[in-house]
């Protein structure tokens, strides 16, 4: 039998529609705006005034939009959810020390010193809320409890600003609460167990919590035996105070603020090399990097940058060259700050003893070309997912990792299998296919060839077909009406052995791909 611990008094602040929040901290979006952040297409939070209108977490885009036609979609970023807290939690370390964040969002910290310092728990939760409305935390409300779980679930269902849970009133609290609450706590995959409790008519904590411990653990194990103390609110876990990293941001303040992009590079460089030797004395090296402008104005530019390998002086440089050609300000740039966003340890980027390391020359050469030319002069392939060969392929700036495209994996009904064409027309070649008599091919509704295929002709080029296979239909979107499209996918092979990929649609023919 596992035995509880002692939980201890702690106060947990939580920052009501925080991926919000944090969104419209990085953006321009009116915060009396319906928004709703989709990852997945799926919406994984709403603003208050997107669930006025129906739109709930869960819910397909599509759905969401529906339901609220000035919906503002915007892309979920957990990285951004953290960036926007952080300066948050460093305002709460200087009212209190041990701020332990649970995820961006929600923080805790203990009672006891807070609670002397500002002469009880209320005042003490109540100066900590101010702070970070102060801050931008937007609806902030604070949970004082016995316990990190039970303390976060006062804060979430409290009336008021602070919700007090008496000492070793945990269990009565936490009583009348549905069962599925548990899902919210620190146990990871408890839906399973959650749903046979409710299947065997446990509904609440209370009734959970009134089980035999022994009972209990036999049935669901260890696991098990922490959900049961967590119902009776005897177990928690130890508060975990974040443990603040060096600052090693690379800031440059400029005064009077800098019209030209040049200007702006050349300040950075004393800077950069800071950057890069901060990094390397902790044997570290930085893979992706958050570079954020500020101009005279008030205006912000943010971009996170990747890099196929390391980033080196001239590479952080380079790319705050190319993201202040790119920014659209009114005025000078006052400020440039330089993050590390992804790092690495050294030892794994370190160049092959038999040449197995990435070719210097290649790198220097091509990354000299996109300097002078700029960030989108230099591209490479990229292959994803989707079902033609014209949607699979992208094309990437070269030092940049691939992001945001389709999973190669998923299922993509409809898709080429292999082996695949090597030479893809973009854009695809309009051609005539004829049968024996010189009409025109057509395919009926349910995929019957109106004639053997014996001759294409593109331009003034005709070729003899002598073999052909086909039809095969590629449906897309076929549950939207107005953006749906239909075609038949036909492969042949012409009298010099090549082969080809055809399509046809309600345009007509088109020659999509090669077989060489």
């Amino acid at each position: 039998m596992i035995a509880a611990a002692s939980p201890e008094r702690v106060i947990v602040l939580w920052c009501a529609d925080w991926p919000v929040t944090a969104a419209l901290d990085a953006s321009d979006i009116s915060p009396e705006a319906p928004i709703a952040l989709i990852e997945k297409g799926i919406v994984l939070a709403a603003s208050a005034a997107a669930r006025h209108e129906g739109v709930r977490r869960g819910l397909r885009v599509r759905e969401a939009q529906a339901r609220c036609t000035d919906l503002v979609v915007v892309p979920y970023d957990a990285g951004r959810d953290a960036r926007v807290f952080d300066p948050l939690v460093s305002a709460i370390e200087e009212l209190t020390p041990g701020v332990t964040v649970l995820r961006p969002g929600i923080c805790a910290v203990r009672v006891r010193g807070a609670a002397r310092y500002y002469g009880g728990e209320r005042p003490a939760a109540l100066a900590l809320v101010s702070r970070l409305v102060e801050l931008g935390g937007g609806h902030v409300r604070a949970g004082v409890a016995d316990g990190i779980f039970t303390a976060e679930l006062a804060a979430r269902r409290a009336t008021k600003t602070v919700e007090i849970v008496p000492a070793g009133n945990a269990s009565d609290f936490l009583g009348p609460l549905d069962i599925g609450v548990l899902e919210e706590g620190p146990v990871p995959d408890v839906t399973g167990i959650v749903t046979l409790l409710k299947r065997l008519g446990i509904h609440t904590l209370g009734q959970f919590a009134a089980l035999d411990i022994g009972d209990v653990q036999t049935r669901f194990g260890p696991q098990g035996a922490r959900l049961h103390a967590l119902a009776a609110g005897k177990d928690s876990w130890p508060l975990v105070p974040r443990v603040v990293p060096d600052d090693i941001d690379a800031e440059v303040d400029f005064e009077p603020a800098l019209e030209l992009v040049d200007q702006v590079a050349f300040g950075m460089r004393q800077a950069a090399e800071r950057f890069i030797d901060d990094l390397l004395a902790r044997r570290l090296v930085c893979t992706a990097i958050l570079v954020r402008l500020e101009s005279d104005a008030g205006q912000a530019h943010e971009r996170t940058w990747l890099h196929p390998r390391s980033f080196t002086p001239a590479d952080v440089i380079d790319r705050v060259r190319w993201q202040a050609s790119s920014a659209e300000f009114t005025a000078g740039i006052t400020r440039v700050v330089v993050s590390p966003d992804a790092v690495d340890a050294v030892q794994h980027h370190e160049t092959g003893l038999w040449g197995s390391g990435p070719d210097e020359r290649i790198h220097h050469g091509l990354s000299r070309v996109q300097g002078l030319l700029g960030h989108e002069a230099v591209l490479v392939p990229a292959l994803g997912g989707g079902r033609t060969l014209a949607d699979r392929q992208h094309l990437v700036a070269w030092g940049d990792r691939p992001v945001g495209l389709r999973h190669r994996a998923a299922p993509w009904p409809g898709r080429l299998p292999a082996p695949l064409p090597a030479t893809v027309f973009v854009p695809r070649h309009p051609v005539h296919v004829v049968d024996a008599r010189g009409e025109p091919v057509s395919v009926a509704a349910r995929g019957a060839v109106s004639a053997p295929p014996v001759r294409m002709t593109s331009g003034t080029r005709t070729l003899e077909l002598t073999a052909w296979a086909g039809p095969w239909p590629v449906d897309e979107r076929w549950w939207a009406p107005e953006q749906a499209s239909r075609s038949w996918r036909f492969q042949a092979v012409d009298a010099t052995g090549c082969g080809w990929l055809l399509v046809l649609d309600d345009s007509g023919w088109w020659a999509e791909a090669r077989y060489d």
